[in-house]
């Protein structure tokens, strides 16, 4: 008999137990049960790859497999391409419903009709379920997911259809006892793609009948515990606890990046034996640079208006007050770009890192510097010299780079970003934090070199950036005090404060670049550039 394959992290597209490490699905979420029972039509929304096709087909599986209830999990994927056409968008979700039904493996009695009814194009996917739930001998219920898929007409009708079937049950009409809405997007944005008012209740809409709208939240630090614990299980190999700690600190339990860190330090770097910290560190720069595709297809909304609108005063440390464009945070959170609670901020470690990355690349292709000129004698890394070559780019090339940026409130931040990333990149670290209404950027470089008897230590420079904007006062004396708190966290004992002047009166290009020294309110000196 062949033996059972070696499991491994997944990394695309849902998971099978059979083949990959994963959490007990359905205890993720377990409201959806008690819904399904109440006979509720509701949404499960969350951003990409983060479990909800996995759930569906466990929470499918386990309620069929209960004997009273034909549940069917299907994607709406295939419709996309079908935009406006509601009789073809009909068509494919059919074929769809008929081939998901096949590959269940049920009777003959619990599958929907091959062939759908003969009714005018805008009725037959509401005709075909009644005509499924009336042969059925059980409560039918319907999963649909990637219902972003749908759009336009074609969406309007599918969901006026659902609510239609949905509103004529209590008459005896034969439905759907239940049906999950599964996507990327909440109730409000289904209502705006339908041409609908997300503020108002309206009796004619196809969301008056949602009972909840549920989100797929991250794992926890204990449930990625869990997770790499069936991977010790079953080989041996361990995750060291600090290890496992970074790992939730990069990613903030975000389900895919937990999983293609662990990809890339066992399958990719091939580790053995215990899995350290400073693995996990190097894993995560491995991530980044390959730009895998969840990472490049969430960096590809960066330039979407609704998405720009809300990161652009994040990246620049402002606050995000645009009352005629009220759903863009909710946009922004659906698809896991921002934390779920305010103030809003990048949703982890990993992400803005990758934001910064992204918006600061055309900075990088005119940096000249040569990074292994930043290097000591002792291993050490020179950030004098480091902020001595950044006043001469910022002189030759700062304004016209300040033109050319998208993320024009946020260019001096993204600029900056981009020199250190250049230099400091391939030998130390740089963490970065950001937020919407803290009118800063909190930068630490981390720079690993050997100490007198060969043991590895860790040089860290702590830097905080700040704009001067037209009709401010001068952000010193700000600046000071929050650079001094971030030295209290950090535990060091100097550091540097930029302040970038965007007024109009500010000196000539050629003329930018003074250092002064000053002192912050605990009496730390801090040597601040002004640029």
């Amino acid at each position: 008999m062949r033996p059972p394959r070696a499991r491994y992290f997944n990394t695309t597209g849902p998971c099978d137990p059979r083949l990959h490490y994963m959490l007990p699905p359905t205890p993720r979420l377990p409201e959806a049960r008690t819904l399904v029972e109440m006979d509720r039509y509701f949404v499960l929304h969350a951003p990409r790859q983060t479990g909800k096709t996995t759930i569906l087909d466990a929470l499918a599986s386990e309620l069929t497999a209960e004997g009273d209830i034909a549940a069917l999990s299907l994607s709406c994927e295939r419709a996309k391409s079908a935009v406006d056409d509601v009789g073809w968008a009909e068509a494919l979700l059919l074929d769809s419903l008929r081939e998901a039904a096949e590959l269940s493996g049920w009777p003959a009695e619990l599958r929907p009709p091959d062939s759908p009814p003969q009714v005018t194009p805008g009725s037959r996917f509401g005709a075909a379920l009644s005509e499924w739930c009336r042969r059925c001998p059980r409560r039918v219920v319907l999963l649909l997911d990637e219902i972003d898929a749908l759009q336009g007409n074609s969406l309007v009708s599918i969901l006026s259809q659902l609510r239609d079937g949905h509103n004529r049950r209590s008459k005896g009409y034969p439905f759907p006892a239940s049906v999950v809405l599964c996507g990327l997007r909440d109730v409000r944005d289904y209502k705006l793609a339908s041409g609908g008012d997300p503020g108002r209740y309206n009796p004619a809409s196809p969301f008056n009948i949602i009972a909840r709208s549920l989100r797929l939240g991250d794992f926890t630090a204990d449930q990625i515990a869990e997770l790499y614990g069936q991977h010790t299980q079953a080989t041996g190999q361990e995750f060291a606890k600090d290890a496992v700690d970074r790992v939730f600190e990069l990613t903030q339990g975000q389900p895919w990046l937990v999983n293609a860190l662990a990809d890339e330090l066992i399958t990719q770097m091939g580790v053995t034996g215990t899995i350290t910290i400073g693995q996990v560190e190097e894993a995560k720069e491995r991530l980044i640079r390959a730009r895998a595709v969840h990472l490049d297809s969430l960096a590809a909304r960066l330039h979407e208006p609704r998405v720009k609108r809300v990161m652009e005063p994040i990246v620049a440390g402002g606050t995000y007050i645009d009352r005629h464009n009220s759903g863009d945070l909710a946009y922004a959170r659906d698809l896991g770009l921002i934390t779920q609670k305010p103030p809003p901020q990048v949703a982890n470690p990993i992400y803005r890192e990758v934001i910064l990355r992204v918006l600061g690349e055309l900075t990088e292709q005119n940096i000249h510097a040569d990074p292994h000129s930043l290097v000591l004698p002792d291993g050490r890394f020179d950030l004098p010299r480091l902020l001595e070559e950044f006043v001469v780019f910022w002189r030759e090339h700062g304004e016209v780079l300040i033109r050319q940026e998208g993320y024009h409130e946020a260019a001096c931040q993204i600029i900056l970003m981009a020199f250190l990333h250049r230099l400091v990149n391939g030998g130390g670290y740089l963490d970065r934090e950001y937020a919407a209404g803290t009118k800063r950027l909190d930068v630490l470089v981390r720079w690993p070199y050997p100490g007198p008897d060969g043991e590895r230590l860790m040089q860290r420079e702590a830097m905080e950036l700040k704009v001067w904007r037209t009709g401010a006062d001068d952000p010193k004396p700000e600046g000071l005090a929050q650079l001094d708190r971030y030295l209290d966290r950090q535990t060091l004992p100097t550091g540097v404060l930029v302040i970038f002047d965007r007024r109009p009166e500010a000196p000539p290009w050629k003329e930018r670049g003074d250092f002064e020294q000053a002192t912050t309110p605990s009496g730390r000196p801090i040597t601040v550039l002004r640029a």
